[in-house]
């Protein structure tokens, strides 16, 4: 009797552990981590998102709100397109706008405007319940909550290191990072899941990135890496991995000079993308895309350049995104070539289509 009176007393013990701890290990293991964000409740972050007007009375501002069409039908230097639930957005960085459609193909004029209150916007992420822009020339970032399908501009932050750049929502970790290109300062936020509030939770330092223009970095394998960007102070190009908890540095990869001012790093299925703006003496007419099946190889020289190959080449290549099986590339300086579509099977480009 007093034995079974004990696993009794463990079973109840149990039961309030788990009723404490949120969630059991089959709940955790079913959720997204989107809806296991947690509420603060006034600890462990450094600031609170400001609440703009339409944050502080959301159901008004969603009843005043109308969206509008896009005004242009063409893009004017577009660094970002992805998708988000059954929605596509284009960051249209010299119009200052961020577009959306349910139809990717739609004539542009046809798209509404998520965004104009950025300058020069570079790219824009979600958790699926808020969204992140960069407003890159005033140093801050932006946040929007989708309501009765309508984007809404609720939160904001300011000073937000110099020139925020890159952003990108993470699920392994439930967090958004968003990177100041120029002061190697990496700006994490995160949501509350009972409110929506976002907050800044950390701000990570790469002091040796200080003072160089990094356009970009890439979460791979649970580690960051950062391009290759192009200063006086830094003799030697290189890219960064990164311990993403502490950014310590874990290996570095030098690259030739022709390279050295590099867009962006994307994981392919045999190998790697980069996209580079400019060679080391920042020369865009050096801008290109590269493939290497092994960032130790650049330094040698192995790297195969593939822009003339499966695009016009010409222009320059910008930031690439992933949606299911395909890629998508934003470039400028071509005319009506501004964002393509393709898929990277093995060490080949397939199915490459110029959408605008």
């Amino acid at each position: 009797m007093a034995k079974n009176r004990f696993f009794t007393y463990i079973i109840i013990f149990s039961v309030f552990i788990s009723s404490i701890c949120g969630c059991s290990a089959s709940t955790a293991s079913n959720s997204t981590p989107a809806q296991e964000a947690e509420s603060f409740d006034g600890k462990d972050y450094i600031e609170e998102s400001s609440l703009t007007s339409a944050g502080e009375d959301i159901e008004a501002a969603v009843a005043d709100y109308t969206p509008i069409n896009n005004y242009d039908s063409e893009l004017s230097v577009p660094t970002y397109i992805t998708k988000v639930d059954d929605t596509w957005f284009i960051v249209d960085c010299y119009h200052n706008r961020v577009i959306y459609s349910k139809e990717l193909g739609a004539p542009l004029n046809n798209w509404l405007i998520m965004s104009s209150e950025a300058t020069q916007p570079h790219t824009m992420a979600s958790d699926g319940v808020v969204y992140l822009i960069d407003d890159t020339e005033n140093n801050r970032v932006l946040v929007y909550e989708k309501k009765d399908d309508k984007f809404i501009y609720t939160q904001r932050f300011n000073d937000i290191g110099h020139r925020p750049h890159y952003t990108v929502y993470d699920k392994a970790t439930d967090t958004f990072y968003v990177w100041s290109s120029v002061t190697g300062e990496l700006f994490c936020f995160r949501r509350d899941a009972s409110t929506d509030r976002v907050y800044l939770t950390d701000k990570r330092v790469i002091s040796s990135l200080d003072g160089i223009y990094v356009r970009s970095f890439s979460i791979i394998d649970g580690d960051i890496y950062f391009v290759s960007g192009v200063s006086d102070s830094q003799p030697d190009a290189k890219i960064l991995r990164c311990d993403l908890e502490t950014l310590d540095i874990k290996e570095e990869y030098p690259v030739p000079d022709e390279i050295a001012g590099m867009v962006q790093l994307t994981k392919i299925d045999k190998g790697f993308l980069v996209t580079v703006s400019t060679d080391k003496s920042g020369d865009q007419s050096k801008a290109t895309i590269v493939e290497t099946p092994s960032l130790k190889d650049l330094s040698k020289g192995k790297y195969t350049d593939i822009y003339s190959d499966y695009f016009i080449g010409g222009g320059t290549p910008y930031y690439i995104s992933n949606v299911d099986d395909t890629y998508f590339l934003t470039e400028h300086r071509i005319k009506e070539h501004s964002i393509w579509s393709f898929k990277a099977a093995g060490k080949n480009i397939t199915d490459v289509n110029s959408l605008y």
